[in-house]
């Protein structure tokens, strides 16, 4: 069975080893995330060019997010690295401390309008939670707090307003940068971080735009602003990212098993591309195996309708990037068994505007009311098969593309499958037809007798102009 829910994994120095990279993308990776929080431009367009080398070898394509870093409000450093946070001790957040002299008493902030965005009685979390610290005071650029719990701080851990509300740009003056370092790079996607609203996706997609960049635009899901105006958000990117470290720390880790779905839930209903991220299996960063708990979890964004689910740390830094990645593999194949996954009522109620879409959902329509074993979408964009995977079914969706780029893009879509294919200006629609169907018999996707739909457009090689649907019987003449 192909397995539908698309994996991601994050490149970074445990697979900058040629073997280990051959065996995450031989174990499942579609998609890999390349995370400019760290390292050079220079290290990421070598690490992805390997990793389209790797794919390619497979014969296969292999999609790319560049994730920009964006206003990571951090700590500065200490003057030892680190210190110890006692409950009840007092400690200040300080805009002017230089950014190599924190103490037991104070630190540097990287975000200096920090102090005009806090006040008496706020809280604020530290290193994804793991400090918490209630201001008491703020003073000019200084915000006197409370360890309200302590442990260990160390440098450049980040800051986060329970609630939300800071006001730092969602793209920094390094985010502009390397929007120009993607578009040149070619990848299929840019995630955006900490956006608060629609303006911020509609300004990243211009820069992209304006540096020759075709990539589509996550909307990374991490502030409570964002939660709040998620539907005008989800409306303007091309897929969100369910970026649950800094959104649990903002919302609080109670509230974020429903808002999760929520966001599945509406993604999907609006035909948008939709990512779970963060600490899926984080244990395998030390340990070849994930805990039950992991295994739920990614489970249960399968049940929920994800198209991708990701590994951060697991691949970029961890011990075991195959052994995460198989593991990944191991439990949404599984998940994807349960009837809940096959079935869907979206868009019944629905007119459509578009015929090519109009066309994917009655193409889903029929497939699940006929014993269907495969799709075969012939597409210019990658829209007829992003219509075709909001609906849940067991069927899978070849998209067939004589472009490079919409293969690639494609392999986010859930149980949508790129393949090559350029034959229309040699031959009739009936060989076409049956090209396409005896390039799925060579990889063993359908058998002699199957029924599979195959959708196109009178007009080739025109994106939008998807207007027919044929069902064929394998082997028929016809």
């Amino acid at each position: 069975m192909l397995r539908r829910t698309k994996i991601i994994a994050t490149l970074g120095p445990s697979t900058d080893d040629p073997k280990m990279l051959d065996k995450i993308i031989q174990a499942g990776v579609d998609v890999v995330r390349l995370n400019f929080s760290h390292e050079t431009p220079k290290i990421h367009q070598r690490r992805l060019e390997a990793a389209r080398k790797c794919a390619n070898a497979y014969g296969r394509p292999i999609g790319a997010i560049v994730d920009l870093q964006g206003p990571k409000i951090r700590i500065e450093e200490f003057s030892q690295g680190k210190i110890i946070l006692n409950e009840g001790d007092q400690f200040i957040l300080d805009a002017t401390c230089p950014s190599d002299a924190g103490n037991q008493q104070r630190v540097g902030i990287t975000y200096k309008q920090l102090p005009k965005d806090v006040q008496s009685g706020d809280t604020l979390l530290l290193d994804d939670g793991h400090i918490v610290l209630k201001v008491k005071q703020v003073v000019d650029t200084q915000i006197n707090c409370k360890v309200i719990v302590g442990g260990k701080l160390s440098n450049h851990k980040g800051i986060n307003r329970q609630g939300g509300g800071l006001s730092a740009d969602a793209l920094t003056y390094k985010d502009r940068a390397n929007i120009a370092t993607a578009a040149a790079m070619q990848v299929d996607y840019l995630a955006v971080s900490f956006p608060r609203r629609a303006a911020d996706i509609r300004e990243a997609r211009k820069l992209l735009e304006d540096a020759g960049g075709k990539a589509g635009i996550i909307a990374k899901i991490e502030r409570a602003e964002a939660v709040d105006n998620h539907e005008e958000i989800i409306e303007e990117s091309d897929a969100i990212m369910v970026a649950r470290g800094d959104l649990g720390v903002e919302i609080g880790d109670a509230h974020l098993p429903l808002v999760q779905k929520q966001l599945i839930k509406k993604a999907r209903d609006l035909n948008t591309i939709v990512i779970t991220a963060t600490q899926m299996m984080e244990s395998m960063m030390e340990n070849p195996i994930p805990t039950r708990a992991e295994v739920s979890d990614v489970a249960n964004a399968v049940f929920d309708g994800t198209d991708a689910v990701m590994l951060s740390g697991e691949t970029a830094a961890g011990k075991y990037p195959d052994k995460a990645v198989i593991a990944m593999n191991r439990v949404c194949c599984k998940a994807e068994e349960a009837p809940m996954v096959r079935k869907s009522g979206h868009r019944l109620e629905h007119e459509f505007k578009r015929i090519d879409e109009a066309i994917a959902m009655a193409s889903m329509y029929a497939a699940n009311h006929l014993n269907i074993s495969a799709i075969v979408a012939l597409t210019e964009s990658g829209s007829t098969p992003l219509w075709m995977s909001r609906i849940n079914s067991g069927i899978p969706i070849f998209a067939l593309s004589r472009h490079a780029s919409t293969r690639s893009k494609v392999t986010l879509y859930r149980g949508v499958y790129p393949l090559e294919f350029d034959e229309f200006s040699n031959i009739d629609t009936l060989q076409a037809n049956q090209v396409m169907i005896n390039q799925l018999l060579q990889r063993g996707a359908i058998s002699e007798g199957d029924l599979v739909i195959i959708t196109k457009g009178d007009l080739k090689g025109i994106s939008g102009e998807t207007n027919l649907m044929k069902i064929v019987r394998v082997g028929s003449p016809k």
